[in-house]
């Protein structure tokens, strides 16, 4: 077999974003177009910028901390370890993290994540 099935991770990767989150991207590859999966980690009291994602659908899995959602502009619930939260396709999305230590969860994306599907709202807040 010649595809690659095996990636690791590279924890000293993480980068701070624009959207005041830590990024770590596990997958984002052209060889994957199915997908991209990313590790997102939000400081205490911190809320990421409001933003959509253009013809492209997310999921996020609640690693560990604790945090409150919007999602099209509405507060969606209040999420922990184990929770895992849809957001369709060109929905504005945000989350805060409301607990006393980083909010750390997975960011699923169909199709991969690019930046140039990502669109700024947080000037309209």
């Amino acid at each position: 077999m010649t595809d690659k099935l095996i990636f690791p991770t590279i924890p000293s990767a993480e980068y701070p974003t624009a959207e005041r989150c830590h990024i770590i991207e596990i997958l984002n590859l052209p060889s994957v177009p199915e997908a991209s999966l990313a590790q997102a980690r939000v400081e205490p009291g911190v809320c990421t910028a409001n933003h959509l994602l253009k013809a492209t659908a997310e999921w996020y899995y609640i690693l560990s901390g604790s945090g409150d959602v919007y999602i099209d502009n509405q507060m969606a619930g209040t999420v922990s370890a184990g929770d895992t939260v849809r957001i369709p396709a060109d929905t504005p999305q945000y989350i805060c993290n409301t607990g006393q230590s980083d909010l750390i969860f997975l960011c699923y994306c169909t199709p991969p994540f690019s930046p140039e599907a990502y669109v700024d709202l947080s000037s309209s807040d």
